[in-house]
C-alpha cells in the first residue's frame, strides 16, 4: 500500500527563492530513492511564498528512509523549515 504525504509550505515572499531553490534540489535527490513513486513541487498560485509538495512512497517504510536521508537533513531541517512562516502535512495511505 502506497504512503502519501501532502505538505503545504507557506514563507515570506522575500524567502521563496530560497525555499524554492532547496525544494528542486530536494526533488532530484529523492526521485532516485528507490521507495519514491512521486516528488512533485508545486507553488502555490495566487500565493507568493505558498508551496505544496506531493510525495508518494511505495510504503511508509519508504518514507521513513527519507526522512533518514542527509540531504533531507540539509536542505529541509536546516534550510527550508527556518524559513517557514507555516507548515501543514497530512499522511494518507492509498486505498
Amino acid at each position: 500500500m502506497a504512503f502519501t504525504v501532502v505538505a503545504h509550505y507557506r514563507c515570506a515572499p522575500a524567502d521563496a527563492d530560497a525555499v524554492r531553490a532547496a525544494l528542486l534540489t530536494m526533488r532530484g535527490h529523492t526521485r532516485a530513492e528507490p521507495g519514491n513513486l512521486a516528488y512533485e513541487v508545486h507553488a502555490v498560485s495566487e500565493e507568493p511564498g505558498g508551496f505544496l509538495l506531493y510525495e508518494s512512497y511505495a510504503d511508509q517504510s519508504g518514507f521513513e528512509a527519507h526522512k533518514a536521508a542527509g540531504y533531507f537533513k540539509e536542505l529541509i531541517v536546516e534550510t527550508v523549515w527556518p524559513l517557514l512562516a507555516d507548515r501543514s502535512v497530512t499522511f494518507a495511505e492509498t486505498l
